[in-house]
């Protein structure tokens, strides 16, 4: 029985006790889904909830005596083995170990889809993440967003949203010719200009360009900078979608800024709000009136000397997103963007949107990695492609993932380095390969799940105490999804593959799944092996929703 099936049997108790008249209660009051979780103490139970603390005083009734109507009738469920009331009203369930044992075979038969729900089927999501400047590489302030980003973005689609992963290209603007400054003095054996992009990549974009365009040199300097470039911005942005793809985060969208200036979008977003009301001209400038919906001060759109601001881009790119057709538009902004919460959620009420619905700002805070180098061709920066060769890109995406994103984090490279169980992700890593190998082991010894062609499974056999154990938390698995994609927060996946991988190794060091020497199969061995392979199952789905590999050996 999973927490699902016991959670619409509940509330099927709750409709008939309402319908014979033993609850007072409207049935419009009744959830369609009563929330169950774990008790803190498992001799309390398999699962517990709070429905009659919810609802009693809605009926009329204390919630010991809600509780006690709703108990009579969920102790007639079948695969429910007990029921009690326990402090003001809350209700204690135990499963019987067939109910329980069930939820193997469900999991490896639903495979990859078993921990997806619908929680959030309909919504529109576009979450933009990492935007680094395609003036350089990516570096250690563009990992944690680079890993949590694309973490998020995978647990909402699991919850059924319908999800883009859009990276905004700051391609306009002073640094965008600061950076073709710097490549045409480093092609030309010049020193970089005061204010330039030092490095070695530079020089090495560079010869990319020379490459490109051979005669290059030769030019002016005048007719040489915008083909610079243009040529160099293209280099800088293939490398960094490549230290994307190394990293395994995947964009649905690269969004150009310079195309919103080409386009004439700026100045439309600045007709559309001057329409709505918002925006007003003072000293030559065009302003927009954010105060009227939280912000400090207002903001300047275009200045006097008619040169757009870069807030007139974030105003005309979230009116993009909105004419695109995204009903919420997630940020994902570092930790010093902290005054760009209420100018973008002054945007979105500006453009007739609910900031409180349509769009989402999170803020990152920083990360560091003790005894990391700066870049041997940036000279100033950690780039994130060393770290991925340094340390590996599942230990550094797990690490990044099994926190907050508003928590300041340090990793610890001797940690991450270390095959033992002081390392979380060879922790959950380790619980995988060893699944498999213990399927593979049993299938050497004759060990299958079918036997005749035939499913061989028992679920009332799998009453040993850890199965319990292991069997609560694969339940218990979904939920912790759905909540994960809820609050944006992937690292209680994380920290939940942990729990599994602990409470799998204390049943792999209990239960036998193959037979020992000349025993024969029996179906306890077949049966076992399904719910060692349910924990496969689960242990992949989770990590590869935080981008890490489930390896099959270690």
């Amino acid at each position: 029985m999973t927490p699902e099936e016991l959670s619409l049997a509940i509330s099927a108790c709750l409709k008939d006790a309402v319908a014979a008249g033993d609850i007072a209660l409207a049935a419009s009051a009744i959830p369609a889904e009563v929330r169950v979780e774990r008790p803190k103490n498992r001799d309390h139970g398999d699962w517990a909830t709070n429905i009659a603390l919810q609802l009693a005083k809605q009926a009329g009734t204390n919630p010991r005596e809600f509780a006690a109507v709703l108990s009579s009738r969920l102790k007639s469920i079948d695969g429910v083995s007990g029921v009690d009331i326990a402090g003001p009203g809350f209700l204690n369930i135990t499963v019987d170990a067939a109910a329980a044992g069930a939820l193997a075979k469900v999991i490896v038969e639903a495979g990859k889809d078993y921990g997806t729900n619908t929680a959030l089927a309909g919504r529109t999501v576009n979450m933009e993440f990492v935007s680094a400047n395609p003036t350089g590489p990516l570096h250690i302030g563009h990992t944690r967003w680079a890993a949590l980003g694309d973490s998020i973005a995978r647990v909402l689609r699991a919850s059924g949203a319908d999800v883009t992963a859009e990276y905004y290209i700051n391609d306009a603007g002073s640094q965008m010719n600061t950076f073709a400054n710097s490549v045409y003095s480093r092609l030309h054996g010049l020193p970089v200009p005061d204010g330039g992009y030092p490095g070695q990549y530079i020089a090495d974009l560079g010869q990319e360009v020379l490459t490109a365009h051979p005669d290059i040199r030769e030019l002016t300097e005048v007719a040489a900078l915008p083909v610079i470039r243009a040529a160099a911005y293209e280099a800088q942005m293939k490398d960094i979608k490549a230290t994307l793809a190394e990293f395994g985060v995947e964009f649905d969208v690269f969004f150009s800024e310079q195309e919103l200036h080409d386009a004439g979008a700026i100045e439309n977003a600045v007709a559309r709000l001057r329409e709505q009301g918002h925006v007003f001209d003072d000293g030559g400038a065009v302003w927009l009136r954010t105060t009227d919906f939280g912000d400090d001060k207002d903001r300047v759109m275009i200045r006097a000397n008619g040169e757009p601001t870069y807030f007139a881009a974030d105003a005309a790119y979230y009116l993009s997103k909105k004419d695109r057709g995204f009903t919420e538009k997630i940020y994902l902004l570092g930790a010093d963007h902290h005054g760009y919460i209420n100018r973008l959620k002054a945007i979105a009420a500006a453009a007739g949107d609910d900031p409180e619905v349509n769009i989402e700002v999170l803020i990152g805070q920083l990360v560091s990695v003790n005894g990391a180098k700066l870049s041997k061709r940036a000279g100033n920066i950690i780039e994130l492609k060393d770290l991925i060769e340094w340390l590996g890109k599942d230990a550094v995406r797990y690490s990044l993932a099994r926190f907050p994103a508003d928590s300041p984090l340090t990793l610890d490279p001797e940690l991450l380095k270390k095959h033992s169980n002081e390392n979380p992700v060879f922790y959950v890593q380790y619980a995988h390969a060893r699944s498999r190998g213990a399927a593979r082991n049993a299938v050497a010894a004759g060990v299958e799940r079918q036997l005749d062609g035939q499913d061989s499974f028992d679920a009332s056999l799998l009453d040993h105490a850890t199965e319990n154990e292991l069997l609560s938390y694969l339940g218990s698995y979904p939920s912790i999804v759905a909540k994960a994609a809820e609050l944006r927060e992937p690292h209680r996946v994380a920290r939940h593959l942990e729990a599994i991988a602990g409470a799998y190794h204390r049943w792999y060091d209990a239960c036998r799944i193959a037979p020992m020497g000349e025993e024969p199969v029996t179906d306890l061995n077949r049966t076992r092996l399904w719910l060692n392979d349910a924990t496969s199952q689960v242990l992949a789905n989770g990590l590869d929703l935080l981008g890490v590999s489930a390896p099959e050996r270690m």
